[in-house]
């Protein structure tokens, strides 16, 4: 069966994820997931990505991230920090081969009405793993770097700016204190099954993370037919 074409969209956030190879653990001690993050902010400002949210799960990465008018750098960007980290496991445990399961997936966003439902959802991950009760207790995704204030990574002795703002977040307060008000409110009210489900099938196939109405403004953006989804939209 051949597989489905990802869409990459030039100025759109996407979401992006990547499972370990046979679905085994991509990190096995903090260093490992710090190693990732620092390759990971050296190449999004190397390609000019902006880097929305994220998420280092045991065994696979959330990524939201907008490439600029090239949208190719999306694949680069994962060719880069997923290559670095293959080696640097390789050299550790002294094997060879993929640490990664073939290709990302990718999912562009619909960001005024799915963007900030993508953050949820990749920011509650761990919670709804049952490897915490709330997403500020999880260390390695951007929920932390959110409520310090700063946008950085407090893991590192010199912490580093991680988190660039898309304007979709900014409306959400006159200031800074003010959306991280109402970004925890809406984190708190948590996801439902459908609209959690719908965000999973997206990324799952390589579908776009939005209405209709999006697929026929993303069809006339790149040039090439969008494949249609089927009923199950969360209605919002």
């Amino acid at each position: 069966m051949p597989r489905k074409a990802r869409i990459l969209v030039p100025n759109c956030p996407h979401h992006l994820v990547q499972r370990g190879h046979n679905r085994k653990a991509l990190f096995v001690s903090d260093e490992d997931k710090q190693y990732y993050l620092s390759n990971l902010k050296e190449w999004k400002e190397n390609l000019d990505i902006k880097l929305l949210a994220w998420c280092l799960m045991t065994n696979h990465i959330h990524l939201i991230v907008e490439p600029p008018e090239n949208a190719s750098t999306l694949s680069e960007l994962m060719k880069r920090i997923n290559g670095r980290q293959t080696a640097y496991v390789n050299r550790l445990e002294g094997r060879s081969g993929s640490l990664w399961e073939g290709r990302f997936k990718a999912s562009p966003i619909q960001s005024e009405h799915y963007l900030l439902r993508c953050y949820r959802y990749v920011e509650l991950n761990p919670v709804q793993a049952g490897m915490v009760s709330l997403p500020e207790e999880y260390a390695w995704s951007s929920y932390q770097a959110r409520l310090n204030g700063l946008n950085t990574s407090m893991l590192d002795d010199q912490p580093q700016k991680m988190l660039d703002d898309h304007p979709v977040y900014l409306m959400l307060g006159l200031d800074n204190e003010a959306r991280l008000k109402q970004y925890k409110e809406f984190v708190r009210q948590g996801i439902t099954a459908n609209e959690a489900q719908f965000i999973r099938d997206s990324i799952k196939r390589n579908q776009l993370t939005g209405s209709d109405r999006f697929v026929d403004e993303i069809e006339q953006r790149v040039g090439i037919r969008v494949e249609r989804r089927s009923p199950g939209r969360p209605r919002l």
